[in-house]
């Protein structure tokens, strides 16, 4: 499917944020296209958060459109994971909450295990497992919720980086699997050239969009190729 036919699933159009009288965001644009893997890269509180706030639905645009053709599901950095429930308790909760039964949530939701790494785990607690499983289990649980549209905010930043890099390797392999939409913020570079289509840079505060790359031609193992597009993008954080 080239991009002439892929549905458009989210637009933001020259959208502008204000915050206590302080203007945070300027004229963002942005699109997603079906099937895309989109980052949002930029300096650490740059607004970045806020732009997901406001496609969700959460935070009001101060001026602008926002256009969403689909259900989103939003995963947040912090995994939130119910200690007192076992890992398929977690992962079907999104199902519960919208009516469904337990017997029936957990059937839906046991064939996802193995897709995602994570079957034989079902009956383990969070505190059984590692940092990089439970962003499996937090990734699962998300996708759960809403397979359509996944909003991933920093989701690899609490980890160490020989686990974030393992979980790195995981996410490009699950995400062929998956049909998602896929929009990702993140500060970190490297993170974002690996695993993107394309890559939105925002500078900071105000904010507003720098420049787009698109990956889809882009040689990711050509180190040379990468360090040249990293500096690129740094030179766009200011």
């Amino acid at each position: 499917m080239n991009s002439c036919q892929k549905k458009n699933k989210i637009t933001v159009s020259n959208m502008d944020k204000y915050y206590e009288g302080s203007k945070i965001l300027s004229d963002i644009n942005i699109h997603i296209d079906e099937g895309e893997l989109v980052t949002i890269v930029g300096p650490s509180g740059s607004g970045k958060s806020t732009i997901f706030n406001i496609i969700t639905g959460l935070t009001k645009e101060d001026s602008g459109s926002i256009f969403v053709n689909g259900e989103i599901s939003y995963m947040y950095q912090k995994d939130l994971l119910l200690p007192y429930k076992t890992i398929l308790d977690n992962v079907s909760l999104p199902l519960i909450l919208k009516g469904q039964k337990k017997r029936e949530a957990r059937d839906i939701v046991k064939p996802y295990f193995k897709i995602f790494g994570l079957e034989n785990y079902e009956k383990n607690y969070p505190s059984d497992l590692s940092g990089g499983m439970r962003q499996r289990v937090n990734f699962l649980r998300t996708f759960i919720c809403s397979s359509d549209i996944i909003l991933l905010d920093e989701p690899f930043g609490a980890l160490d980086s020989i686990t974030k890099s393992s979980i790195q390797e995981w996410f490009i392999d699950i995400k062929k699997s998956l049909n998602s939409t896929i929009c990702m913020i993140t500060h970190d570079i490297d993170e974002a050239i690996k695993l993107s289509d394309r890559i939105y840079v925002i500078s900071s505060r105000p904010a507003n969009i720098k420049k787009e790359f698109n990956l889809s031609s882009f040689d990711k193992n050509n180190v040379e190729e990468v360090s040249n597009l990293k500096k690129k993008i740094i030179n766009y954080f200011i």
